[in-house]
C-alpha cells in the first residue's frame, strides 16, 4: 500500500503541481505581450491545477500515517518540521497563485479586452509567479531531505 501511495503522491505531484508551476511562473507572457486568450487560458490553468494539487497533500497525509517498508518506521508526522513547514508553504503557494497570479491575469484579461494596457498588473504577476516557484522548489527540498 505505501508505494501505491508514494505512486500517487509522486503522479500528483508532477501532473498536478508541474503545470500549476509552469502556469505561475509564465504568465507574464500574456500580459507582456497584452493576449486576452493567454491570460484567460492561464488563469483557468492556475484555478484547475491548484484545486488538483489537492491530491497531492491527500496522498501526502495518507503516507505519514504508514511506516516505510524500506527501514519500518514512521514515514513522517504532522510535528515534524518538514512537514507542517511544506504544508504551510504549500498553502502559502497556492493562495499567492490563486490570490495573486489568477486574480491579476482576471484583471489583465479585462482590461485588454476594453482596449486598455494590461501594464499595471504586470509586475505583480510575475513577482507572484517567480515566488510560487521558489515556494515549490523549497518544499521539494523539504521532501527530500527532510530537516
Amino acid at each position: 500500500m505505501f508505494k501505491i501511495f508514494l505512486a500517487l503522491h509522486l503522479i500528483f505531484a508532477v501532473g498536478a503541481i508541474g503545470p500549476l508551476l509552469h502556469a505561475a511562473t509564465t504568465a507574464v507572457r500574456g500580459v507582456r505581450t497584452a493576449d486576452a486568450v493567454a491570460t484567460a487560458a492561464g488563469s483557468r490553468m492556475i484555478k484547475i491545477y491548484a484545486i488538483g494539487s489537492v491530491l497531492v497533500v491527500i496522498f501526502g497525509f495518507g503516507l505519514l500515517s504508514m511506516d516505510s517498508p524500506y527501514d519500518g518506521k514512521p514515514v513522517g508526522s504532522f510535528t515534524d518540521t518538514w512537514v507542517w513547514l511544506s504544508l504551510l508553504l504549500w498553502l502559502i503557494g497556492v493562495g499567492l497563485a490563486w490570490g495573486v497570479v489568477s486574480t491579476g491575469l482576471d484583471k489583465a484579461t479585462s482590461l485588454i479586452k476594453n482596449g486598455e494596457s494590461p501594464n499595471s498588473v504586470r509586475g505583480r504577476v510575475a513577482a507572484a509567479g517567480g515566488v510560487v516557484g521558489l515556494i515549490f522548489v523549497v518544499i521539494i527540498v523539504l521532501m527530500v531531505f527532510r530537516p
